[in-house]
């Protein structure tokens, strides 16, 4: 694992990717979806090809003004990032009908939802970051004035590994517990509740409304917070996979954000095509279980970033043929 941060040399690279954002966003809100209106199949295919070229750009830049082993280690932490979300979105679909979400406002919550994550990601992983530095076992034990030993161990990385691996452990056995789950006494749900009074009908789009004179909260307020603390807690999953690939913030944050912005759109998509990825709760299981075996073994034996790129591909791969395959076989049955 490269541990020169690219920042250091190329400092002007994050000026390009806050501008590219920033852009994106505004031209996002802005032009193209200034109305809220339900997402066609052909807008939300455009989208993604549109989010997924300008993360390919990027990691062009990456490759080009870093080397190679940077831009496999973007494309390993996107790439990841991308399929652990998958599993993400599934949550949001649910929540969206338990809430009883208008298609044409959907849109809206995943809008902010997003720049919600924007903010959330920096702070886990740049802290992440600090935290790792801070305690590999040889620095520790040099601070005590004890004898370094031959692998250098890191303390926060094995047990994110170990995490990863009871993990993935756990989301291969885990059925549909989610389906039955009630949204309303989630966390999100309670912190709305206990700021603002909520009105029990929608108003459009609109956050707040009155009724008789009285400022209330909508229910989409609401849906905004439980998407937003169900991000929260898919990140503890997803933060410290991609720790595995690389503990340079500029390529962990930049990768990330680009994954999470093309979500929206591939949202849509998996409302929609659902049966493409029945299979894939399988395949990311795989992928947090090898994740975090790297994680464990990384003092003592190094995986190469291009390998965990192959690994990961692969198994999302394998994960739609077979979700394909079952699929064709449930429906002559």
């Amino acid at each position: 694992m490269d541990n020169h941060p690219i920042l250091e040399e190329h400092p002007w690279l994050i000026v390009t990717f806050g501008i590219a954002v920033i852009f994106m966003l505004l031209l996002d809100l802005g032009v193209f979806n200034k109305k809220s209106h339900e997402v066609s199949n052909k807008e939300a295919i455009t989208w993604s090809f549109v989010w997924i070229s300008l993360a390919m750009a990027f990691s062009g830049l990456v490759y080009h003004y870093a080397g190679a082993t940077k831009f496999y280690e973007f494309q390993s932490a996107y790439w990841i990032e991308k399929a652990l979300s998958v599993d993400n979105l599934f949550v949001f679909i649910l929540v969206f009908k338990f809430f009883d979400v208008a298609n044409q406002n959907k849109h809206k919550v995943l809008f902010w939802g997003i720049i919600g994550a924007l903010v959330l990601r920096a702070i886990f992983i740049f802290s992440g970051a600090f935290l790792i530095e801070l305690t590999y076992l040889n620095k520790i034990l040099s601070y005590f004035g004890i004898d370094e030993f031959k692998y250098n161990i890191n303390i926060i990385m094995t047990l994110f590994g170990l995490f990863l691996v009871y993990a993935g452990i756990k989301s291969w056995s885990a059925g549909d517990e989610d389906d039955e789950e009630d949204y309303n006494d989630t966390r999100g749900a309670k912190l709305i509740r206990r700021f603002f009074n909520v009105s029990d009908k929608y108003d459009g789009d609109k956050f707040f409304t009155y009724e008789n004179g009285k400022k209330l909260a909508t229910p989409l307020l609401v849906v905004v917070a439980v998407i937003e603390f169900t991000d929260l807690l898919f990140a503890v999953d997803s933060i410290p996979a991609i720790f595995a690939i690389s503990n340079d913030p500029f390529i962990l944050y930049t990768s990330n954000i680009f994954a999470i912005l093309g979500l929206r759109a591939l949202f849509f998509l998996l409302d929609n095509f659902i049966h493409l990825f029945s299979k894939l709760s399988y395949g990311l299981a795989v992928i947090l279980s090898f994740i975090g075996i790297k994680m464990i073994i990384s003092p003592f034996y190094h995986i190469d970033s291009v390998i965990s790129l192959m690994v990961i591909g692969g198994v999302l791969l394998i994960s739609v043929i077979l979700s394909l395959i079952f699929r064709e076989k449930e429906a002559t049955n």
